[in-house]
């Protein structure tokens, strides 16, 4: 048995690539690698990779993650500028000893020491994006920070090995050094072998208050089945957000247990994900809540034609 899952639509070519070397009995590690490589490297999807979205000063800050969960090793970056596929980064930071999470300077230096491919991450699109977000948001006093989708990927070989990634640009129009969920082990993403993984979305700052992939897994070993842990999670932490804090924002996970068998939570309407597994073709869903329901249907290819236009826009 074979499988994988991503967040949002923009991980359908990744996802694509990924699964056929899964069915190729390539490792869970190389099918996380090429799913990820495939949407950073993609200038149109602007919240993760090159052309991804500037913080406040314009500049390009990359987080990235990943878990084995055979050894449980972790790797992770901040905050990395000026350096292609953060991913790859971050599974190398997984196989040392220590020094596994590098932020900023850190994580550049490492980067630059180990021949990994530097470059300018911003294009001429994002930055006139940025451009013109600086300048309504200082004549408007419009909200800075929208355009936060991280792709978050779970990943099951033929050996029964699972991994788990993630990367993105993180918010847009964010301040210097800001980090959100997706670099840390526990929130972004979390994954076992003999149980399986998971991987989030959303708010960061939201997200990490709740370890929410770990919760996720955590159900899972408790014998709920994927859909019931991510529903459950996603559900119970948002509703203790808004009788906490009075808010909750957008939070999705995506998750796939060791079978196999997948599952997804999310409060917000129109969330995509991208699931393939032995016996099942390459599908992209969108998510309709229904109330305190969540159904979800597969997305035609009109849909899929809309949404990327829009992230091209």
């Amino acid at each position: 048995m074979w499988g994988i899952i991503a967040t949002w639509a923009m991980a359908y070519d990744g996802v694509s690539k990924g699964s056929k070397l899964l069915v190729d009995k390539h490792s869970a590690v190389d099918a996380i690698e090429e799913t990820i490589k495939s949407v950073e490297d993609e200038p149109s999807f602007r919240s993760v990779g090159y052309g991804g979205l500037p913080n406040e000063k314009g500049i390009v800050e990359l987080d990235s993650g990943f878990m084995d969960g055979d050894k449980l090793s972790v790797g992770a970056v901040g905050g990395i500028t000026g350096f292609k596929n953060p991913i790859s980064i971050a599974i190398k930071l997984s196989e040392e000893s220590y020094n596994n999470f590098l932020v900023g300077s850190g994580a550049e230096e490492y980067a630059r020491l180990n021949g990994f491919e530097e470059k300018d991450m911003s294009t001429e699109r994002s930055l006139e994006i940025w451009r013109e977000k600086k300048k309504r948001f200082s004549e408007e006093n419009i909200k800075a920070y929208d355009g936060h989708d991280t792709v978050g990927v779970v990943t099951l070989d033929t050996y029964g090995k699972m991994c788990v990634g993630t990367s993105t640009s993180g918010l847009f129009m964010k301040r210097e050094g800001r980090i959100g969920d997706s670099p840390l082990c526990g929130g972004g993403f979390y994954v076992d072998s003999e149980v399986g993984g998971a991987a989030a979305t959303g708010v960061g700052e939201d997200i990490m208050k709740g370890c929410l992939s770990y919760e996720v897994v955590r159900l899972m070993k408790e014998g709920l089945n994927p859909q019931e842990a991510a529903e459950r999670a996603v559900a119970e932490f948002s509703e203790k957000l808004k009788r906490k804090a009075n808010l909750s924002r957008d939070i999705s996970v995506v998750c796939m247990n060791n079978k196999g068998e997948w599952g997804i939570g999310t409060n917000i309407d129109e969330f995509s994900f991208v699931v393939a597994k032995e016996g099942m073709d390459i599908k992209a869903y969108i998510v309709k809540r229904q109330k305190e329901r969540i159904e979800f249907v597969e997305a035609t290819n009109k849909w899929i034609d809309k949404y990327m236009k829009k992230e091209i826009k």
